[in-house]
């Protein structure tokens, strides 16, 4: 972890950064974190594209911090690929792409995909792919890449909706899972929740309303509890086992949870 200070050139007083610092690193602390370590870079961004030699020489401090203190995330490139479908771009001459982060494995020009979730699947084949404008040969899980897809018009395919390799993942709408909704001091409810109780789901960025069923026994679900919830969607989406997920409500997230079993 490393903590970038912005906008220090707004600061009068030195002094009152000593203590935003020292406040940072004991909430660091108290949650966990070796705040007494973690690296902690004061500076401005907007003075940096300025040109602001010193400012500029900060944000490179931040960029050596992270290399340094942040390690590289496992990339789970082995499995089938998959990814969500995040924005929806119509491209005039060529058709129509997809944006969004492949979760995991492998897509390469011509790879013949399926497209599946919140509505009728179908397949297509991808044409190319391009990652900050720049034409791949193939996209690895961790990309934010773009896909070209042929023969599909922008209104035939939704946010949310799953990009696949033909057969490796299948829509449900019904599933149970281990979930943790959160107490009011974390951001979540305030009271608790009945069976029938209907809030978002969101995989991801895909999102669909659903209804959640309590286990017998249990008549309620009080703010910071553990419950295994039975949950029915209004739609099928792309999830399978161990899928984590959260759970949101009037703009707030109020749960997370992980999928046991898939019941349909």
């Amino acid at each position: 972890m490393v903590v970038f200070l912005n906008k220090v050139d707004t600061v009068a007083d030195p002094e009152l950064l000593d203590l935003v610092e020292l406040e940072v690193r004991e909430l660091l602390t108290r949650y966990g974190f070796p705040g007494d370590e973690i690296p902690v870079i004061r500076g401005s961004a907007l003075k940096a594209l300025e040109g602001d030699a010193g400012h500029r020489a900060a944000i490179r401090e931040l960029v050596d911090a992270i290399d340094n203190h942040v390690p590289t995330p496992e990339r789970s490139v082995d499995g089938d690929f998959l990814l969500t479908v995040d924005g929806i771009h119509s491209i005039e001459g060529r058709g129509t792409a997809v944006s969004g982060l492949i979760e995991r494995g492998i897509v390469r020009r011509m790879d013949e995909v399926e497209i599946l979730g919140l509505g009728e699947g179908r397949t297509s084949t991808v044409t190319d792919i391009e990652m900050y404008r720049e034409l791949l040969e193939e996209g690895r899980a961790g990309d934010n890449v773009g896909l070209l897809l042929r023969g599909v018009k922008a209104d035939e395919i939704r946010r949310g909706q799953a990009i696949a390799k033909p057969g490796s993942i299948e829509p449900h709408a019904r599933f149970t899972a281990e979930t943790l909704i959160l107490r009011k001091e974390e951001g979540g409810r305030h009271k608790p929740f009945f069976s029938n109780y209907s809030p978002q789901f969101f995989f991801g960025a895909t999102s669909v309303t659903g209804s959640v069923q309590l286990p017998d026994g249990v008549e309620l679900v009080m703010p910071g509890d553990n419950v295994e919830l039975s949950v029915e969607l209004k739609a099928p989406v792309a999830i399978e086992k161990r899928m984590r997920f959260a759970i949101r409500e009037g703009g707030l997230t109020v749960g997370a949870g992980q999928i046991t079993d898939l019941a349909d």
